[in-house]
């Protein structure tokens, strides 16, 4: 399969205002995390009972983006799927911008981020997961390296046996990302389901900002995209959402069966804001409209309907990251069972946490610095394909494309009558 990746040209004023509001926003969050590092996290909405902010929250968000959006470049390289071969080199490059993201916002939460590039490395303690996932974020982003190598070479058995590498290893990471919750022992982070929660909910949201991104890219590039290929994608994140959406349902149904963690999961699950984040924006915009939108015939051979529960998909799992760290923070640990604490010098109680701005000129520096690398690297890589169509020999594409056709047939007649 002849496949002609042709970069962007690069050379228009609106190419060169995005990169300068980019640049802009990247040197706000810097500002931002300078100003915190010499004048205290104090600053932040952060306290000694809320040692993790919105960083941590994106950090784990974009680090579900990497495991996700490689499962797009794993369609061609571990399946097989020649249809999706133009998109491999674009979402494992991606994959490894997300993973970088997620460090760089470990990095600035950190009050002496002097230490974080030394610590980590110095001291190893294997019964740790704060020990264990430097090693496992480092060494993903080798592979990613490597991996896209291969692609660019268009080394083809090598290819196959690095998106395995990378794949795998990708899962391994989100797990161990999930581990560093799941063996804490608190109230609403000690359960076993949180790993596979975690991996659910980063194949759900890399698969959909894969959707975003590749029907974003070809439309303003003009680029030729068959619309088949976009369903068929569409038709595996309902499945990825689905999967999510009942680990997420047994993972609490069991926190609730506890009897020691019945209180702590009714206040995450029915009390103030948390029930909102969970039932409305995880549950409800995040999970149930999206998955009715990609099952029913007519709204999941649309494009524009993919999208849209697509970007649903990624609000819901950006509330789910959020639910994972700040519930379990704010809520009172029981560090003595069965003994009155009379004097902390913990706030007791439950306490509160409020995003504050500089927290948020912090995550908008983050992603606007991955913006900046992945705008110039559609300059400068061959990155993107100049067209990407259906193959015609198969069968399943083909039926996806009388669909649409037919769909399409059935709201023009609807519209004249």
């Amino acid at each position: 399969m002849e496949i002609l990746y042709q970069p962007l040209d690069g050379r228009s004023r609106g190419y060169y205002a995005l990169l300068t509001v980019l640049l802009a926003f990247v040197a706000a969050g810097f500002a931002a995390t300078f100003y915190l590092v010499v004048h205290g996290l104090h600053n932040s909405g952060m306290t000694n009972r809320i040692p993790w902010g919105l960083q941590i929250v994106m950090a784990i968000f974009y680090i579900g983006l990497s495991a996700g959006s490689l499962v797009v470049s794993g369609l061609y390289g571990i399946f097989g799927k020649l249809e999706y071969k133009p998109f491999a080199r674009l979402a494992a490059f991606l994959a490894m911008l997300f993973l970088v993201a997620g460090l760089l916002s470990i990095v600035t939460d950190q009050g002496r981020i002097d230490r974080v590039f030394v610590e980590p490395f110095s001291h190893v303690n294997p019964s740790s997961m704060f020990s264990i996932n430097p090693a496992l974020y480092m060494g993903h982003i080798m592979i990613c390296i490597f991996y896209l190598w291969a692609l660019f070479k268009e080394k083809g058995r090598l290819t196959k046996v690095a998106s395995v590498v990378v794949v795998l290893w990708a899962l391994c990471v989100h797990t161990g990302t999930g581990a560093i919750f799941a063996f804490t022992p608190r109230e609403l982070y000690n359960t076993a389901l949180l790993p596979p929660s975690f991996v659910a909910a980063a194949l759900s949201s890399g698969a959909a900002l894969m959707i975003i991104v590749l029907t974003s890219l070809f439309r303003v590039t003009k680029r030729h995209l068959d619309m088949a290929l976009v369903i068929w994608l569409g038709r595996l994140l309902a499945v990825f959402i689905v999967v999510a959406l009942y680990v997420i349902l047994i993972e609490n149904a069991h926190r609730f069966y506890q009897i020691e963690s019945r209180e702590a999961t009714t206040y995450y699950l029915f009390k103030g804001y948390h029930a909102w984040l969970f039932w409305g924006g995880l549950i409800g915009v995040g999970s149930v409209v999206p998955a009715v939108l990609l099952f029913r015939r007519r709204t999941g051979t649309s494009v524009r309907w993919i999208v849209f529960a697509s970007a649903l998909v990624v609000v819901g799992v950006v509330c789910e990251r959020y639910l994972i760290v700040l519930p379990g923070l704010e809520y009172p640990p029981e560090l003595l069972p069965g003994m009155e604490i009379v004097r902390s010098a913990l706030d007791e109680g439950i306490v509160a946490y409020v995003i504050s701005p500089l927290e948020i000129l912090q995550a908008l520096g983050v992603l606007s610095l991955i913006g900046f690398i992945f705008v110039l690297g559609l300059k400068y890589l061959p990155l993107l394909p100049t067209e990407a169509r259906a193959h015609g020999e198969s069968q399943m594409l083909k039926h996806l494309i009388a669909e649409a056709k037919a769909e399409s047939a059935e709201k023009a007649t609807g519209s004249s009558v």
